[in-house]
């Protein structure tokens, strides 16, 4: 009798062992990228520190005046006056202000993005917000320079006619162009799409199981998002927040263009006045020789410091949210 043909080998499978043994060395490799990027990071943020700090040091010797309270900035004159009073101030205004604006407007539009629109609409408001973080600097402060600046004064008129009895938008003796608010609304155009993104994102992030058994509870459309969406989410929307401030206070092309460069501390924003620590570094670092670059670096070093500050405070405040909705 003959024997049946023999068919196509079987395909070697694998032991588990080999398996495990291939997964705990993929496992590994990539912990080992992700600690040594990690480790990169941190060297990075310190040898920056350790270059400002280096590189201030001189320039902050040869100062005659209080660094921290000095209005002026004349780094080069026969005895180096210069300060960081006005800067630190114009920088930590503009952002305040630019927040106030903002932070509204991205958060109404990643929750309508998120539990009202339909879907396609969803999709085509999310692409156009995201776009905005594509737009260069430069264009957001000849944009804001050539056209917002004109169209603004007459807003800027107006509060004042009817809300000059508050500092903020107290009397600017007649002058209302390039004005601290100007420079405001161009930085909040600037962090809307980071906030509105991030926001979007940790949205999305919320099972649709607690916004439905709010539904079926009977809450209305808002308040399901207000008890069981926005609660879960506050951490990730402090994050998007804070990340949009520390963009706010670094930005320079933009407030250079938009922002004058009167040496004066003032909270009325309807004029001009006012300068950040940014801007003046990109418009003066190259008129300066050593010394007054010396001087413009000690001023980077105070905006490394505060935006440092900035996410420390905002990483405390995740954390605090995160263990009272766990505890």
């Amino acid at each position: 009798m003959t024997a049946p043909a023999a068919g196509p080998a079987a395909p070697t499978v694998p032991e588990p062992s080999h398996i495990g043994g291939e997964s705990r060395r993929g496992d590994r490799v990539f912990f080992a990228m992700t600690g040594a990027s990690g480790v990169l990071l941190v060297l990075t943020i310190i040898g920056i520190g350790i270059f400002l700090v280096v590189q201030a040091v001189p320039a902050l010797r040869a100062d005659t005046t209080n660094f921290l309270t000095t209005k002026e900035f004349l780094p080069e004159a026969d005895k180096p006056t210069f300060g960081i009073a006005v800067l630190a101030f114009g920088t930590i205004l503009t952002s305040l202000v630019a927040m106030v604006l903002a932070v509204p407007v991205a958060l109404g539009v990643a929750i309508f993005v998120t539990q009202y629109a339909p879907r396609r609409l969803a999709g085509l408001l999310g692409g156009l917000v995201d776009l905005l973080a594509a737009v260069p600097s430069v264009v957001y402060g000849l944009w804001g320079i050539a056209f917002l600046n004109t169209h603004l004064q007459a807003v800027n008129k107006t509060l004042n006619a009817t809300l000059g009895w508050f500092p903020l938008f107290g009397d600017t003796g007649g002058r209302y162009s390039r004005s601290i608010l100007l420079a405001s609304v161009v930085l909040a155009i600037m962090v809307l799409p980071i906030i509105a993104a991030l926001t979007r994102e940790v949205l999305l992030q919320v099972p649709s199981a607690l916004s439905e058994a709010a539904l079926a509870l009977g809450a209305t459309r808002w308040e399901a998002i207000r008890t069981a969406v926005l609660p879960p989410s506050r951490p990730g929307i402090v994050s998007a927040v804070m990340l949009g401030l520390g963009r706010a206070l670094g930005e320079t092309i933009a407030v250079a263009l938009v922002l004058g460069t009167t040496p004066a501390i003032t909270a009325r924003i309807l004029g001009p006045g006012g300068n950040t620590i940014a801007a003046n570094i990109a418009a003066k670092f190259s008129e300066y020789a050593q010394a007054g670059r010396g001087a413009l670096i000690a001023t980077g070093l105070v905006l490394f410091v505060i935006t440092f500050a900035v996410n420390a405070l905002a990483r405390v405040i995740v954390i605090r949210s995160a263990r009272k909705r766990l505890g």
